[in-house]
């Protein structure tokens, strides 16, 4: 899963059935029976734009976690379990489990992996598609028998009896605690150097997989836009923007908050009804090849207040300043301090006040991974990190009245050789939020 907000709350499929046979049930506007909004029906099927990624590419990013490990001094590293990065570099994808399974990645030896023995070919069998297929050990264990053990056993035999072992940043306390105790003659530390230094900087094929996810949130998105009427509830909106997504071809969902509701930046699981002038905050994205998107519009069915087009002003204006604020060589923190500044100036502040988050955070296979657009990079790694050529970020200034509403918009920056350029175009208004999209 990918989203903060439980992302993909039920399967595309099975929301589209649902449309079909329940359309018209709901308050309002749905769709008859058998119906699907024609803006929806009209939408292109982008999925064979989309390129698999290849073995040869995964060794590439193998190569680069071993360069890392070089200059970090970190002699293996262990992704355990449900680790996005096992699927990085090798397209293997565990699941998570009170079972230890794990990829041992050292930095002068094959790699292995260990896992319970009833698992042994299933292992394999994950195993066969990616790049280990024909180097990677497979030491499995029976269920009376200690998992951390074998890992430190294979360590070992592969040259690694002390020194330092990078350990993923998901991993669960209980199985770095084990194996600590099961070799207290390694040192182990933070895999982040190793995982995230290869992650957050992207190549073309991520870029494009992250710009064909932008350009189909967007065009899904309109489309939603396109069929709403007033009663509509959020069900019906997540229904309609779950089939949108089956029609593009890539997996998606969008959460929809609807007037007081915006003004807490992730919104509320309360049902919400659509009425006319009511502002409407849509929110989340979809994975192409495991590259996500994540976009927000808000907007207003009818006529926007002037107070409402005011606030929209101030936080377009916040996220462009953000955008030319980015560039190599600046720090982090100073990008948020640039959209904080437009809007602390507008009467939005102090501080986090009205803008009560982050201006934006590191993309990729995770929609929030490192590093963060933010004072500090949230405490959990480099504390003062500077941008890099090929980063991705999302930029997403929002000003939020309590009681009242909140405006928040959203798209996907790449930071280029001179500056930084957005995947998307930004929303022009409240009352027409996608009108430059082609």
């Amino acid at each position: 899963m990918f989203s903060r907000r439980n992302f993909l709350w039920t399967s595309s499929a099975a929301a589209f059935l649902a449309l079909r046979s329940d359309a018209g049930a709901q308050q309002g506007s749905t769709p008859a029976a058998g119906a699907v909004p024609s803006a929806i029906a009209a939408l292109p099927d982008l999925s064979g734009q989309a390129k698999p990624f290849t073995n040869d590419e995964r060794l590439a990013r193998i190569e680069r976690a071993r360069q890392l490990m070089a200059i970090n001094k970190i002699d293996a590293i262990i992704l355990s379990n449900n680790a996005t990065s096992s699927v990085y570099f090798a397209n293997i994808r565990f699941g998570g489990s009170e079972r230890f399974w794990s990829l041992v990645i050292p930095a002068k030896a094959k790699p292995f992996v260990v896992c319970p023995a009833f698992e042994g070919d299933r292992a394999r069998e994950l195993l066969s598609a990616g790049p280990f297929a024909k180097d990677a050990d497979v030491l499995t264990w029976q269920e009376d028998e200690d998992p951390f053990a074998l890992t430190v056993k294979g360590l070992r035999d592969c040259g690694i009896t002390t020194g330092t072992v990078g350990l993923d940043e998901n991993m669960k306390f209980i199985f770095t605690d084990s194996l600590a105790n099961a070799a207290p003659q390694l040192h182990f530390v933070s895999a982040l150097p190793v995982t995230a230094g290869c992650r957050m900087i992207k190549d073309a094929h991520e870029l494009d997989c992250i710009r064909l996810a932008c350009r189909a949130t967007l065009l899904v998105y309109r489309a939603v836009y396109q069929s709403l009427s007033e009663g509509m509830t959020t069900r019906d909106v997540r229904r309609l923007t779950q089939t949108g997504y089956l029609k593009v071809g890539f997996e998606g969902e969008a959460s929809l908050n609807i007037g007081e509701f915006t003004a807490s930046p992730h919104g509320s699981m309360q049902p919400q009804t659509i009425r006319e002038g009511t502002i409407l905050m849509m929110d989340d994205g979809c994975s192409v090849e495991g590259y996500t998107s994540d976009i927000t519009r808000t907007f207003v069915l009818g006529k926007a207040t002037d107070k409402m087009k005011s606030v929209f002003d101030v936080v377009r204006k916040a996220q462009s300043a953000a955008l030319a604020a980015a560039k190599p060589g600046v720090a982090l923190a100073d990008v948020d301090a640039a959209a904080r500044k437009v809007i602390v100036d507008a009467g939005y502040g102090p501080g986090f006040k009205y803008f009560t988050h982050r201006v934006g955070h590191g993309m990729g296979m995770d929609m929030h991974e490192w590093s963060y657009l933010v004072k500090n990079n949230m405490f959990g790694w480099e504390l003062d990190p500077v941008m890099r050529q090929n980063m991705v970020f999302s930029d997403e200034p929002g000003i939020y009245i309590r009681g009242e509403f909140g405006v928040r918009l959203e798209d996907d920056m790449h930071v280029t050789e001179n500056g930084a350029e957005l995947f998307t175009p930004q929303s022009p208004s409240l009352e027409d939020p996608f009108g430059n999209v082609a």
